[in-house]
């Protein structure tokens, strides 16, 4: 019999890191508070902790809006915790899930950047662009009505579905 891969049955602990622990007194969780919990972690019969985004983003969408998948929000940490974690939780026979939605950058990161810069670019069918069309004036007012019946403050979360450039 083939040996069970092993995610199948496995106990996989979410951790969304900003509401985790907070460990240098900003109010934002962090690394350090996650390799601070993994004995407890550890005690609940986990496997696997997967660790919503912590990259660096202008956290428009609460870190899925990636402008460096290569470096952490400073909010979080920094690479040395994060290595940190990734060996703290491998000693206690935890793997490491990290949640990366490769499709969903912020308008920050350098493949947007170059995707939009024209359409001759290695990058630029790398995102949809459509041709600005202006907006009626029933459009816009019912584009600010739905902005307004957010209600949040977070008005980036809405957008427009045409780009200009």
């Amino acid at each position: 019999m083939a040996q069970q891969q092993w995610w199948k049955g496995a106990v996989i602990y979410q951790i969304y890191p900003r509401s985790f622990q907070d460990t240098n007194g900003d109010g934002i969780g962090d690394l350090p508070g996650i390799i601070n919990r993994l004995d407890y972690i550890k005690s609940l019969g986990v496997d696997a902790i997967w660790i919503s985004p912590f990259f660096k983003s202008p956290m428009k969408d609460f870190g899925y809006d990636i402008s460096d998948y290569r470096d952490i929000d400073p909010m979080f940490g920094n690479l040395d915790d994060f290595d940190t974690l990734i060996a703290q939780a491998h000693q206690r026979d935890i793997k490491i899930i990290i949640d990366q939605v490769l499709s969903h950058t912020s308008n920050e990161h350098q493949w947007f950047i170059e995707s939009r810069e024209n359409t001759h670019n290695d990058k630029a069918d790398w995102y949809v662009w459509a041709d600005a069309k202006p907006m009626a004036a029933h459009q816009i007012t019912g584009y600010l009505s739905l902005v307004a019946q957010l209600g949040s403050g977070n008005q980036d979360v809405v957008s427009i579905t045409y780009t200009t450039f």
